[in-house]
């Protein structure tokens, strides 16, 4: 006899200030991620494998991650996601969504390609080149991908497809009673139907409205066994792969180990090489995950949009080889940040 499948209980608060503000697992992931990025990097041009010094890596890591992974992810997530899933008339008519960014929504897709411009401009003003400063957000970004990914598990979003029948892979994710009316009618008439139950709520302090809604169920989940109980019954035959922890294995630990090998084994590895070997790794393992993650917009062309996007990604990745090989040129030729340094570090040579 199998066992039944989890029920995902997990609190996406940390904590609850007031009603509208409180202290999640998705932001405190991203700030994760950055502080991650910020070390790895530091080590990174303290043994001259990354063209920004150590003094200014504070000030370029914050921009990155303000104007190219925040607002690039949440605009691509508006114009990959929103758009296609609601149409143009429902974002004219609120174009504001954009910057609603606390109900959710964020495109790696849209990500990478913010943090492409930003670093082109970053690496315009100041002379550095451009790749070289992508290769190291390349080698870093898995780590960001890891906690992200593990924040939309705790969230208990983005869920897996639903699992064939006696695997024991299958989780059950109530989140999913909010875009299922019919299943969320059959957990709601249990609750109301349950001897006792509500009174037993009320009694213990815990607010019971007049009509409930799937988000009042998931959080009764956490502190009510017995809603949990029905909601496990109703919902056995939906159990979902958990593809969130799929995918922070593959875009995160894989893809960083992968990177991170290159990086301090071959430190002479050829600009480009990073990009590339990132972009594509990170391509087939998104196409390989969406296969288990059930489809947040329509398909493209038979794939799902995040496989349709990582194609694209394949042709990306394999450029910046190209460029890589055609070039040749390695971090070691562009690691000051400023020509009066570098002028300034090749008198010395010449001198000593």
């Amino acid at each position: 006899m199998s066992a039944s499948p989890y029920v995902h209980d997990l609190n996406p608060v940390i904590w609850q200030f007031t009603d509208s503000i409180a202290l999640r697992w998705y932001g405190v992931a991203y700030l994760l991620g950055f502080i991650a990025g910020y070390f790895l990097l530091s080590w990174l041009s303290r043994r001259k494998l990354y063209p920004v010094p150590q003094e200014r890596l504070a000030d370029f890591v914050t921009y990155v991650a303000i104007f190219g992974v925040l607002f690039g992810g949440r605009l691509g997530y508006v114009f990959f996601y929103h758009i296609p899933n609601h149409g143009w008339a429902q974002f004219l008519a609120d174009p504001f969504v954009i910057l609603r960014v606390w109900e959710g929504g964020m495109a790696s897709h849209g990500g990478m390609i913010g943090v492409g411009l930003y670093t082109f401009y970053y690496a315009w003003k100041h002379r550095v080149k451009w790749v070289a400063l992508l290769d190291g957000l390349a080698i870093v970004a898995p780590v960001g991908l890891f906690f992200g990914r593990m924040a939309n598990f705790i969230n208990g979003e983005l869920y897996g497809r639903i699992v064939p029948p006696g695997s024991s892979q299958g989780m059950i994710f109530p989140g999913e009673l909010a875009q299922d009316p019919d299943l969320f009618m059959q957990v709601a008439s249990r609750i109301y139907g349950e001897p006792g139950l509500l009174d037993k709520m009320y009694l213990s302090g815990i607010s019971v409205p007049e009509q409930m809604n799937a988000a009042w169920v998931a959080d009764r989940v956490r502190d009510t066994p017995a809603v949990k109980e029905i909601v496990a019954q109703v919902m056995e035959g939906h159990a979902r792969y958990p593809s969130q922890l799929y995918e922070a294995f593959a875009e995160g630990v894989v893809l960083f180990a992968i990177l991170w090998f290159i990086r301090v084994k071959f430190p002479r590895a050829w600009n480009g090489v990073f990009c590339g070997v990132f972009a594509i790794v990170y391509a087939i393992g998104r196409i390989v995950c969406e296969e288990f993650r059930e489809p947040d917009s329509p398909f493209s062309m038979g794939m799902t949009r995040g496989q349709f996007l990582s194609v694209f990604l394949i042709f990306v990745g394999l450029a910046f080889l190209v460029y890589a090989f055609k070039t040749r040129k390695t971090v070691q030729d562009c690691v000051f940040y400023d020509p009066a340094e570098k002028s300034a570090a090749d008198e010395e040579k010449k001198s000593a």
